[in-house]
């Protein structure tokens, strides 16, 4: 993998919030695996610890259980970090229709309360995720960073709201920030359970299990889904970027375009199934269609995503069938 040549001073010491979650424990354990040192933060509220049990015990990893809406945790937390991947947030569109106040106080007062903590405490690099949901119902395709519309859920909001205190802690402060816009990641780890759970792990599950699936809306709405270890790479080269690409938000995608229905049906055919779906109604505040302009992420990040959709995808399957 791409990323496990990258090289930083070998005392370096990675915060990782939302650690014992999907995107975060993969975080954990790549940099382990490199050789530096890993402090993970997590209140469990969605993240699990058995994502991150075995790390425990191993040298350079250390967990504390906390929640970023503390100011005083992010304090101590941040305190020896040099680098913050802030991953710690509530996702999912339609929860975030239901529980809005529960998201402005995790994924916009925690989010700051990471940055001032990392801002005191002189962090070298404040790298964050935030979410394709940002560009809203603006309808162009690829999407482009400085082009985005209206936001159509709460979530998205608070990504919106989390880039412009990015910008500002850069500006006012400092502070080398730089968000990510994730495009619909999937890979091992990812969670099947629950109604809010992502599509790709959630029809794997159902599939294995004999169950029938259930598409919102007409299927041919279309995703970026973007491989977990992509997404690894773009943490690591915005902890290596210029200064002066800071303060900016990027795509991170993997630039293709995957139609739903398609999706569905390339899981059936890979899990020797043959289950026809179940239609039911489109979802409030998703986007229609998706699809990153990645130029600005390897031009600024020198990212170059090693992994298509055909080859994360098959990765992703093997995981499950040996791990559900």
């Amino acid at each position: 993998m791409s990323y496990q040549a990258l090289r930083f001073d070998e005392k370096s010491l990675f915060l990782v919030t939302g650690g014992a979650g999907f995107i975060g424990s993969n975080l954990c354990e790549a940099i382990l695996d490199m050789g530096y040192r890993v402090r993970c933060l997590d209140n469990l509220s969605t993240g699990k610890y058995e994502n991150i049990a075995p790390f425990v015990g191993r040298p350079g990893f250390e967990f504390s259980e906390g929640d970023i809406r503390d100011l005083d945790t992010c304090m101590q937390v941040t305190a020896g970090a040099d680098y913050v991947l802030n991953q710690a947030a509530w996702g999912s569109v339609p929860r975030s229709i239901e529980m809005p106040l529960l998201y402005e106080g995790i994924n916009i007062m925690g989010t700051l309360n990471m940055m001032e903590a990392s801002r005191q405490n002189g962090v070298k690099k404040f790298v964050y995720a935030s979410s394709s949901s940002v560009y809203g119902d603006h309808p162009e395709l690829p999407k482009r960073e400085g082009r985005e519309g209206k936001v159509l859920s709460p979530y998205a909001l608070t990504k919106k709201v989390d880039e412009e205190y990015g910008r500002l802690y850069k500006e006012l402060y400092g502070l080398d920030t730089y968000g990510l816009r994730y495009f619909n990641v999937f890979g091992r780890r990812q969670d099947p359970d629950g109604v809010y759970a992502a599509v790709i792990p959630k029809f794997i599950r159902l599939l294995i299990n004999g169950e029938v699936p259930v598409i919102n809306g007409d299927g041919k709405q279309s995703r970026d889904f973007t491989y977990i270890d992509n997404v690894i790479e773009a943490n690591l080269r915005a902890c290596l970027a210029d200064s002066e690409a800071s303060g900016e938000a990027f795509n991170i995608g993997a630039g293709g375009r995957e139609y739903l229905i398609d999706v569905y049906y390339s899981l059936c055919a890979a899990l020797g199934k043959k289950v026809e779906p179940v239609f039911g109604p489109e979802r409030r505040g998703d986007i229609r269609d998706s699809n990153a302009d990645i130029s600005k992420a390897k031009k600024l990040l020198g990212y170059c995503p090693e992994y298509d959709f055909a080859k994360g995808i098959a990765l992703a399957i093997d995981w499950y069938k040996a791990n559900l």
